[in-house]
């Protein structure tokens, strides 16, 4: 374990919001915590981790910052930042990172993730880019951002798998949060994915499927590990259109 970020490294809006969640994890969640060693000290790196709850972004953070010793910046959709409640300021205050999904050049809706990544920052992007609406809650098809974003930055990509969250909050199937007894926060990191061979090439869709399949392959099989047990052979296909009418399906990995 690398320890805990100093208050003092936060900045006051990311201190604040510390001092108010850490304390709901002491009460809520317990923590087996796996894999820090495979999150570098320093330097750009991006974290991909697979999404199964609206609560599971506590879990991660508290993993991060009070495991890795890093400053987590979470990648977030911009209309986010520009609301007039407290999500904006907070979100802009703590540093976080807006997507300008409705951008026509897809490089630029990752502009200011690549220059955090230059700077050295610690991003954690869900590569499903929304909670996986698996049924068994797996990793479905990811979006290729992730690959997009580690290939423009030149950034190590480091797999983070997550379960438990889902406990709290089984977000899409059952209403309420189930805070009590305390539910473990399983949580691991493994190794860098190699993905030299996409190094230097023009990002096309081969590219960048390519890139991202390699991503899930290994984020999926620490998944795997957490549970115990073997992911479907099909990958779950959300189709956000459709949802409600039975449009999703499953495709051959």
């Amino acid at each position: 374990m690398q320890g805990r970020v100093p208050l003092r490294r936060l900045g006051f809006w990311y201190a604040l919001a510390a001092c108010i969640l850490k304390p709901l994890t002491w009460l809520t969640m317990k923590k087996d915590w796996r894999g820090q060693e495979h999150v570098p000290a320093e330097g750009g790196v991006i974290l991909a981790v697979n999404h199964i709850s609206h609560a599971d972004p506590i879990a991660i953070a508290d993993y991060i910052v009070y495991g890795t010793g890093r400053i987590a910046r979470f990648l977030a959709k911009s209309t986010l930042f520009k609301g007039t409640g407290p999500v904006g300021p907070v979100l802009r205050g703590a540093k976080q990172i807006p997507v300008r999904r409705n951008t026509s050049d897809a490089s630029l809706a990752l502009k200011d993730a690549v220059e955090a990544l230059h700077r050295g920052e610690c991003v954690a992007i869900y590569p499903e880019a929304t909670v996986t609406r698996d049924p068994g809650k797996w990793p479905m098809q990811a979006k290729t951002g992730v690959a997009r974003l580690a290939l423009l930055s030149g950034a190590p990509v480091v797999p983070v798998a997550q379960w438990g969250a889902q406990e709290i909050l089984d977000s899409y199937r059952t209403k309420g949060l189930h805070l009590f007894p305390r539910h473990t926060m399983h949580v691991t990191a493994g190794p860098a994915v190699d993905l030299s061979e996409y190094e230097g090439r023009e990002l096309t869709t081969e590219v960048l499927h390519g890139a991202t399949e390699k991503i899930m392959t290994a984020l999926t099989a620490l998944v795997e590990e957490l549970r115990g047990e073997k992911a479907p052979t099909e990958i779950y296909v959300h189709h956000k259109r459709n949802s409600a009418t039975g449009g999703d399906e499953r495709r051959s990995a």
